[in-house]
């Protein structure tokens, strides 16, 4: 169940990944019909539906990402982790409930900018729990202790959950090569923003698709090895031992 999990997450962050590559030019919102037409068509397995929900909602998510401030994140950082929360949004909402689509997935982008925010503050140690630290959606000036006031058991399950796009990025880079790293490029999107099906990368590569869809399926396995052992996290700078030891002789 873990490793599908986990899996789930590396795919959802690849796709994020994809979208972002296209840069700031992001589609206008659905119209009311668009958007439940999509719906239906998500609801019976159709995957170009929930891609194009997300696609056109990564507007909202830039709106949103622009109202905070996360230490050592950018501007496209936030997007990129606000994208996480779209995704999740798309994937868990249901309609019929009363809540627009665009109400639910606000709220699930804020979430996850909001849980790096709390882990970004834990990581600089003390602070004031009272400290602003952004606005609401409605305005509202907001601090650390609003945050931590959201139940720990829920921020801790959805923290652990949650995939680092600049995790997986990292991951793309460093443990994927040759055929493995091409054909997820392709597939997601991570080059020019389009997810290019199987059978086009097959007839690209000179392969057949069955052979296109093993490499995936085993480059994805690779991925989430990788990032169970933690080959994601950044390492701290390390001198050369030449020149470690060339220092030393040094008075």
């Amino acid at each position: 169940m873990i490793e599908q999990l986990v899996l789930f997450f590396l795919k959802d962050a690849l796709f994020a990944l994809g979208y972002m590559a296209r840069g700031n030019a992001f589609p206008q919102p659905l119209s009311r019909e668009e958007e439940a037409q999509m719906l239906e068509r998500m609801a019976q397995g159709d995957a170009g539906a929930r891609a194009a929900l997300i696609e056109h909602n990564l507007r909202l998510c830039a709106h949103i990402a622009r109202k905070y401030t996360v230490p050592g994140c950018d501007a496209d950082d936030l997007i990129s982790i606000g994208t996480v929360g779209l995704i999740k949004g798309v994937n868990t909402y249901k309609p019929g409930t009363g809540t627009q689509l665009s109400t639910y997935c606000a709220r699930c982008i804020e979430n996850e900018i909001l849980m790096c925010l709390r882990a970004s503050q834990k990581r600089r140690g003390d602070v004031s729990l009272h400290e602003p630290i952004g606005v609401d959606s409605e305005g509202n000036e907001m601090t650390l202790s609003d945050v931590l006031g959201t139940d720990e058991g829920a921020v801790h399950e959805a923290v652990e959950r949650r995939v680092s796009l600049q995790s997986v990025r990292r991951l793309v880079q460093t443990q994927l090569h040759g055929r493995e790293r091409t054909v997820l490029e392709l597939r997601y999107g991570l080059l020019d923003g389009r997810m290019h099906p199987q059978q086009e990368i097959a007839r690209q590569l000179g392969v057949s698709r069955s052979y296109i869809s093993r490499i995936e399926k085993k480059a994805m396995e690779r991925l989430k090895h990788a990032f169970e052992s933690g080959a994601a996290d950044p390492e701290p700078a390390k001198m050369p031992v030449q020149n470690e030891q060339k220092n030393r002789k040094k008075p």
